[in-house]
């Protein structure tokens, strides 16, 4: 790809992903040409009040085009399968958004702030973290790089939004129905069923499929993808995913043990100067990081931060982001972003 003022950018989906990387490469201010939107049948989309005309996808679709970005699906096989390969001979860059590519040796997997020189080693595609993985990497990154992390438990709270736009609604839905006073069988007579559980008054572990050990792709994900982006396999990582009845913004309770020392207002300390990360941690005025608060914006908010009442080298973290925006099209954006920088 050839560096130059302007460039004709693809965005490839039309559901809530694709929506927030249109919005989010206009509040950037990301250098743009022209702009297409690409999805399996042609429509009219409209993102904040701008009307875009969706072109049915095909590999011809990617010629004359710089850079693409792949919406993706959570969990699912994304379009970058297939037409990815076809983008590249293209002369066009792939930033794909879906899981297929992650873990290949030759697709560096980016996170800005944590390995933004990674995109330098590109063949063609650069491939976007899970979502859950990014704001943890983001809040851990600086502590790692002083003092080393050699351990991580997690447990993310991740929001229905996550799952696509057919899984908030079903939220909505359920949530209706009890409003009205409908509680029994309430999954059972939605509609919408994007999600395995009712989600409304109700959480449940299962994010992605049962796969090695009983532990789901979403929670191995955590623990691969945290290893590639940190350039360190010797990290020891567990997790559980866990589905929340909320729209938009997953949470996560981060318990890490560090190789070295290290105390809690050093850590704190660190992260006020991280870029991408928002510290707010102030909990006896009831101040920490919360969904709600952090709904449309790019970074990566920090709380909770105390030690271990029993380990030494024991810490708890609270990291919150919006994971339609950082968990997706903001750190795509920014992806390419460093890719023109280049």
């Amino acid at each position: 790809m050839k560096l130059k003022n302007n460039y004709h950018i693809a965005v490839v989906g039309a559901g809530v992903v694709g929506v927030e990387m249109i919005r989010v490469l206009r509040q950037r201010n990301f250098p743009i040409e022209k702009i297409k939107v690409l999805a399996r049948s042609a429509r009219a989309m409209t993102v904040d009040g701008q009307t875009y005309q969706v072109e049915p996808i095909s590999a011809e679709s990617f010629n004359g085009v710089d850079i693409a970005l792949f919406a993706g699906t959570e969990g699912e096989k994304g379009a970058a399968v297939t037409f990815a390969a076809e983008a590249v001979k293209r002369g066009c860059v792939v930033i794909d958004n879906g899981a297929d590519f992650r873990m290949e040796k030759d697709v560096p997997l980016v996170v800005p702030e944590v390995n933004g020189n990674d995109v330098k080693k590109h063949k063609g595609i650069i491939a976007n973290p899970n979502c859950s993985t990014i704001q943890m990497v983001v809040a851990l990154a600086p502590i790692h790089k002083k003092v080393g992390i050699k351990r991580i438990i997690v447990t993310t709270l991740q929001a229905s939004s996550g799952a696509g736009k057919a899984a908030v609604e079903q939220l909505k839905e359920e949530i209706s129905m009890i409003a009205s006073g409908g509680f029994n069988n309430v999954h059972v007579n939605t509609t919408n069923k994007a999600m395995s559980q009712q989600l409304a008054y109700n959480v449940f572990p299962h994010i992605g499929g049962f796969v090695e050990g009983d532990y789901t792709s979403e929670e191995w994900k955590l623990v691969k993808e945290t290893h590639k982006i940190m350039h360190d396999n010797k990290i020891k990582i567990s997790a559980t995913t866990v589905r929340v009845p909320v729209r938009t913004g997953h949470s996560e309770s981060v318990y890490i043990e560090t190789r070295k020392p290290i105390t809690v207002a050093a850590i704190k300390k660190l992260l006020l100067k991280a870029p991408g990360v928002i510290l707010v941690d102030d909990p006896k005025a009831a101040l920490y990081p919360m969904p709600k608060d952090v709904e449309g914006k790019d970074e990566t908010f920090v709380g909770r931060i105390r030690q271990d009442a029993f380990i030494k080298n024991g810490f708890w973290l609270w990291v919150v982001a919006d994971n339609l925006r950082k968990g997706a099209a903001s750190n795509a954006v920014q992806i390419a972003e460093v890719l023109i920088k280049k």
